[in-house]
């Protein structure tokens, strides 16, 4: 699974989810993209699975590039503890998404293949998507 080697601080706020996004919001690598419509957190065990989900689909027909990372922490408390004494220890890894990322890419034959590969993936994510294709800047 996906996680940082090495961080500056163990433990991070929560944050707060607004806007849309301004940075990864194209398909830059591949010719389809996976867009997110709504924010959320993705943790790195749902990358993992949408990233075995595409492969299968996509396997010797083309590649695939994932475009987001988990590098937030999320603590939990013990179950059954009383409140107070601290914040919790870091359980899991997160990626935070906006609106208008996108998250993974492919490079196939024809858009149904990529359209089979992300419907399969997509069912694995927490957030509505949907599915992109490149946009060519001509001269």
């Amino acid at each position: 699974m996906l996680a940082p080697r090495k961080i500056k601080h163990r433990k991070q706020h929560r944050g707060r989810m607004k806007g849309v996004a301004n940075r990864g919001n194209e398909v830059c690598f591949g010719h389809f993209g996976l867009k997110a419509l709504e924010c959320g957190w993705i943790d790195a065990r749902q990358i993992e699975a949408v990233r075995v989900a595409i492969a299968r689909k996509v396997r010797k027909h083309g590649k695939m590039w994932i475009r987001i990372f988990p590098d937030k922490p999320v603590t939990k408390k013990p179950a059954e503890t009383r409140m107070g004494k601290g914040k919790g220890a870091p359980e899991f890894w997160v990626a935070v998404v906006k609106p208008g990322r996108i998250l993974f890419e492919v490079e196939v034959g024809n858009e149904a293949e990529a359209k089979e590969a992300f419907e399969t993936g997509a069912f694995k994510l927490p957030i509505k998507t949907k599915i992109v294709a490149r946009r060519e800047v001509g001269a």
